[in-house]
């Protein structure tokens, strides 16, 4: 019995934190399309159209297929991207921070490759391998995989050595000593740096789209632009960063349920 009143205690403050939490997202999302309303209106630039029109549009591209027909082209190049950047990302990570040798070779271009304007070297890729799906996936690595790798190299970089010392002592092999302890060690870091790979993988797949070729989403960013569509342009674009913000979301709820259990409350 004392221990069920316990338990609706602890529920009760839980329930009141997300109930705040929530009230106060609704606000802030209330304030946000309110003041995007009255600038469309007002109007701050021929170019801006206001809320209702934007989402009038945006129902519009839904009710017709275009936006589904158009992500569904999308999701091909940034799943498969994102998926080998995760891949190997996450192993050529491993691999530096176990390594020195690989460090030596490899952090470099890794540096490199995320202090480097990317955009500017996608018509370089087009170049190589013309405007299919195999350079739309490149774009998308060449910004996702760099953070992915120097996430996960520092992460296992920074796994306590007494850990290690510890698997030492009873006697565990190589391998047990990354997936007991290091992976599970920088398992919060590593996807810390997953996260921030989607997120530089969904600019990858609008740069390739907008600089390669229009298709998908891309495709309705030029072509609304081109014939001053702009309710239209702004519905794709709003569309596209609020599937990337939920996508992103899911990733840390992935994250605290299976990574870090600590953070549940």
């Amino acid at each position: 019995m004392a221990t069920s009143v316990a338990e609706a205690g602890t529920a009760r403050p839980v329930r009141t934190r997300f109930a705040n939490v929530l009230f106060w997202r609704l606000v802030s999302i209330a304030l946000v399309l309110g003041a995007w309303e009255i600038a469309g209106r007002i109007p701050v630039s021929f170019a801006f159209p206001p809320f209702s029109a934007t989402f009038a549009a945006f129902v519009g591209i839904i009710l017709d297929g275009t936006l589904p027909a158009a992500y569904l082209t999308t999701l091909q190049p940034l799943a498969t991207g994102l998926v080998v950047s995760a891949v190997f990302g996450v192993m050529f990570g491993v691999l530096m921070g176990l390594s020195r040798t690989a460090e030596w070779a490899l952090a470099p271009v890794f540096i490199v490759m995320q202090a480097a304007p990317m955009a500017a070297l996608i018509p370089l890729v087009t170049f190589v391998y013309g405007i299919g799906l195999t350079a739309k996936v490149l774009a998308v690595c060449l910004l996702a995989a760099p953070v992915i790798v120097l996430n996960t190299y520092k992460a296992v970089r920074t796994v306590s050595p007494s850990l290690l010392d510890m698997c030492r002592s009873f006697l565990g092999t190589p391998l047990q000593q990354v997936t007991k302890v290091i992976l599970p060690a920088a398992g919060p870091v590593i996807f810390a740096g997953l996260r921030l790979g989607v997120a530089a993988g969904f600019i990858g797949i609008v740069l390739a789209e907008l600089l390669i070729t229009p298709t998908g989403i891309g495709d309705i960013i030029t072509y609304s632009s081109s014939i001053a569509d702009y309710p239209t342009m702004y519905a794709t674009i709003a569309s596209l960063i609020v599937f990337a913000g939920v996508t992103v979301s899911i990733l840390q709820q992935v994250e605290t349920r299976f990574v870090r259990p600590e953070k549940r409350a």
